[in-house]
């Protein structure tokens, strides 16, 4: 009897603990996420659910995380080190399912990443998926990748291996065949509300003049008409997703439990996908619009009260001045993290043009924003290519939008420029002239062409651009994430036009299985796998080594005084780095008015003067002054 009586007096204390704990985050938050929501809603009632439900979600938060939340807010830094390395990956492509990626902890911790982002696995009807974007039921997995359990056994080993876990939260839109989007089909005037419904095209027409198409060619338009109910329904992205109209506070509400419900699993980072788009009001693009901001720094604050251990990053697809306000403020933030796609999209056209000069200007606005800024750097990822560069800056150099965008999907088509580049193209406008690309990083830098051929010399010059991007990527200010397949040189997958229900989207041709079968040659140094991964390795094992790869280090471009050579330099805590980049097929030498001290070159581990550096065609190397 003394012993249970001692388990629950411990038990009390842990609680009581626990209470305390939350008791203190809430009051830290409470008064503006209550401005913020009676602003936005002016419904007390309704906001009180919100934070009855956000007591529960902690309530139910398991002990592992908890602890894990305590950690991570004794060092808020955690996700800022040098050692994050992230990759991205479907399920099924990867590992068949939830448990075989348990199965293959061993080859992430090889690849040495420490967080993954697992592609939309939650339930959807094939068919009417778009990746898995079109959600139908935001607390089910997709019943060929497995359950919520199969996730929360998935994360909790992962989470003892060190390794983060990332999903996409999809809150601009369900699926038509969501229950919510069911019972308005129905005619249930409350389920009917958290959509956008219209008995006449009057109004849709007014949206239509203001809001941009997403997919003009594919699926033009941003209102579908459902002739069974007579009704019109904003579907900004595909007909069967359906936009969630977040002026329903019910909207809101329902969206944050189904975040908590998930982030309860055991995510650590939450992708918001398509965040500028969820707030909606006539007369305006329907883009960005300052409600947007207001329920993402709610978000933040949900995520600090209930589960500070998790991340927002935010899937912001636009150009940099609409990006950095996603970051909110130092003193009131939103996302912990946005992808840098636009230094992405640059540095293919650096490849294809063999000028930094774009890329260059592009790093010195990201490195001119405040550190606590953490950006996601990626050379590839699920998705397309979109040619949203700078055309203000490229039109100083005579460079013209149009013409540049098909000279860019010509090039990596391989059919200008010299190109050793092979891949399709995605959403192509024959009235525009206008489209995106698809391939894979390996792909686009030649392997796949070197291997057809069978010619060893332009294989070499391809892994070595592969490689060569990859460490330019690494040096850059933020978090490097890998896409699966990337680190075996892994080429375009074809096989895609042989499927009826992929045969139509060639992003396809870059969302092939991993191929298993090239990972177990990565400990063979005459393959190319085995050349790409341990050229990979060596590299992480330098970032990791060094503290100016921290995300909030010192960084900044240097002038090389060579139109195909990048210079970026890193310095924290007394230490200097230096990466030089070869963009060009030709051997190139940088001029740097750097001190003309010794450098240790991390890769090689000679010593080297950073005055006249040469570079041999896609060389680089990192400079370490001693």
């Amino acid at each position: 009897m003394a012993e249970k009586a001692k388990k629950n007096t411990a038990k009390k204390n842990v609680e009581r603990k626990g209470q305390e704990v939350y008791r203190k985050r809430l009051e830290k938050h409470m008064d503006e996420l209550r401005w913020l929501y009676m602003e936005l809603y002016n419904n007390g009632s309704m906001f009180a659910e919100l934070c009855s439900r956000m007591e529960q979600f902690y309530q139910e938060r398991n002990a592992g995380l908890k602890r894990l939340d305590e950690s991570r807010e004794a060092h808020p830094d955690w996700y800022k080190q040098n050692d994050m390395l992230g990759m991205m990956f479907y399920i099924d492509n990867f590992a068949g399912n939830l448990k075989g990626v348990k199965g293959r902890i061993d080859y992430l911790e090889r690849a040495n990443v420490n967080y993954i982002h697992l592609m939309p696995f939650l339930d959807t009807v094939e068919g009417r998926s778009d990746g898995g974007y079109a959600v139908a039921d935001f607390r089910k997995v997709r019943e060929d990748l497995g359950t919520m359990e199969d996730l929360e056994s998935l994360t909790a080993a992962l989470h003892r291996k060190g390794i983060s876990v990332c999903m996409d939260f999809v809150m601009n839109h369900t699926s038509e065949d969501h229950e919510w989007a069911k019972r308005a089909r129905r005619g249930e005037g409350e389920y009917m509300s958290r959509y956008f419904f219209y008995d006449s095209y009057d109004i849709p027409a007014e949206y239509e003049k203001t809001v941009p198409q997403v997919f003009p060619t594919t699926a033009p338009g941003n209102f579908t008409w459902l002739p069974d109910i007579g009704h019109f329904v904003m579907t900004t992205f595909y007909p069967y997703q359906w936009d969630l109209n977040y002026s329903n506070p019910r909207v809101f509400n329902e969206m944050m439990y189904n975040f908590l419900f998930l982030v309860n699993r055991g995510i650590d980072i939450m992708r918001i996908d398509a965040v500028p788009y969820i707030w909606k009001e006539l007369h305006t693009p329907c883009r960005n619009l300052p409600q947007v901001h207001t329920i993402v720094r709610m978000m933040r604050m949900i995520c600090e009260i209930v589960c500070p251990g998790v991340l927002l990053l935010g899937e912001v697809v636009m150009e940099p001045e609409k990006v950095v306000p996603y970051f909110g403020t130092v003193e009131k933030p939103e996302c912990h993290m946005l992808y840098n796609v636009t230094t992405m999209a640059t540095t293919w056209h650096t490849v294809a043009t063999r000028s930094v000069r774009l890329l260059k200007k592009q790093l010195d606005i990201v490195n001119g924003l405040p550190k606590e800024y953490v950006f996601l750097n990626y050379l590839r990822c699920h998705d397309d290519i979109g040619w949203g560069l700078d055309y203000a800056s490229l039109r100083e150099e005579g460079i013209q939008e149009v013409s540049h965008k098909k000279y860019l999907n010509d090039y990596f088509q391989g059919y200008a420029g010299d190109s050793c580049s092979r891949g399709e193209l995605y959403n192509a406008d024959p009235v525009t002239g206008d489209a995106r690309f698809c391939a894979t990083t390996a792909s686009m830098c030649g392997i796949e062409k070197a291997g057809f051929e069978q010619d060893p010399a332009a294989m070499e010059r391809a892994i070595q651009m592969d490689v060569m991007l990859h460490a330019c990527m690494f040096m850059q200010s933020g978090i490097p994430v890998l896409y699966s397949g990337d680190e075996v040189g892994q080429v375009n997958d074809y096989t895609y036009k042989e499927d009826p229900k992929k045969k139509e989207d060639s992003r396809y041709i870059h969302r092939g299985a991993f191929r298993w079968d090239l990972a177990e040659r990565i400990d063979d140094p005459d393959t190319v796998e085995g050349k790409i991964f341990a050229r990979l390795g060596q590299l992480e094992e330098i970032r990791r080594s060094h503290r100016a790869f921290v995300s909030e280090a010192d960084t900044w471009t240097i002038e090389t005084w060579d139109p195909s050579v990048l210079c970026i330099g890193r310095y924290y805590e007394g230490e200097r780095i230096l990466g030089l980049f070869n963009f060009s097929e030709q051997p190139r030498t940088a001029w740097i008015k750097e001190d003309d001290g010794v450098y240790e070159e991390l890769v090689s581990g000679e010593e080297r003067r950073a005055s006249d550096v040469e570079l041999p065609p896609y060389g680089f190397c990192y400079l370490k002054i001693e």
